[in-house]
């Protein structure tokens, strides 16, 4: 049971719902057959070792808040070489990210159906290629900005498992919401971003995955793309 002290400590939630509609059949019996075989260790039962989960990975990334997994799984299809963890609250998103997974096949997925800031404090140092944070909630009433996913702790987290050279991207349909993470992550030490003109966060990087939220266009701004490198 959690006590009261633990609550008060606890950060808030970044973000909203967790369940929608009635998951669907298929989906809801992965949750009893694949995700058993690629969920995380509990993060608050000790560190987590990346090397343990896949031995022979030549990279590891994570993504904080996959949707509904099509960007994950797209990025797993290209490098198979590479570790993907993946965090997603939304039982839905998690639901349609099993399918994909199952449907291409894909052995270099792991899943934490739940806040990926406990996964983050889990992780070891310097453990991690890039971290991908694409739409996250962008709690755009004033205040509501506390619960924005970045903040200065979070940047600061990233930096910490962020190998030397290692990426970070964040992408928003939300201006406000990128005029606040740029300044956050631009005052992180160790974080250096990477754009030189305009172009640089206007333009998809050229390994972006267009996923159906993106689509939507429910933002104020067309996605703006952070890209930050870890220095030395």
């Amino acid at each position: 049971m959690t006590s009261p002290d633990d609550s008060a400590h606890r950060p808030l939630r970044s973000f909203g719902r967790i369940k929608s509609r009635a998951i669907k059949p298929r989906q809801a019996a992965l949750f009893d057959t694949l995700l058993p075989t690629i969920a995380l260790p509990d993060p608050k039962a000790g560190p987590i070792d990346p090397k343990a989960l896949m031995p022979d990975a030549t990279a590891v990334w994570l993504e904080i808040g996959f949707g509904g997994g099509e960007h994950l799984a797209e990025q797993a299809a290209r490098h198979p070489d590479t570790l993907m963890i993946g965090c997603e609250p939304f039982l839905n998103g998690v639901g349609s990210a099993l399918r994909h997974i199952d449907e291409r096949g894909l052995t270099n997925v792991r899943l934490h159906a739940d806040d990926a800031r406990d996964v983050m404090a889990a992780l070891p140092d310097a453990s991690l290629d890039c971290v991908m944070i694409l739409f996250p909630d962008p709690w755009h009433k004033a205040r509501h900005n506390k619960r924005r996913l970045v903040q200065d702790e979070t940047a600061a987290e990233i930096a910490r498992l962020l190998k030397p050279g290692g990426r970070l991207r964040f992408v928003t349909d939300w201006k406000d919401y990128a005029d606040w993470a740029l300044e956050r992550f631009e005052r992180t030490p160790g974080l250096v971003w990477r754009a030189e003109t305009a172009d640089d966060w206007r333009t998809a990087p050229a390994d972006h995955v267009v996923t159906r939220y993106e689509e939507k266009k429910l933002g104020d701004t067309a996605p703006i793309f952070l890209d930050f490198v870890r220095e030395a």
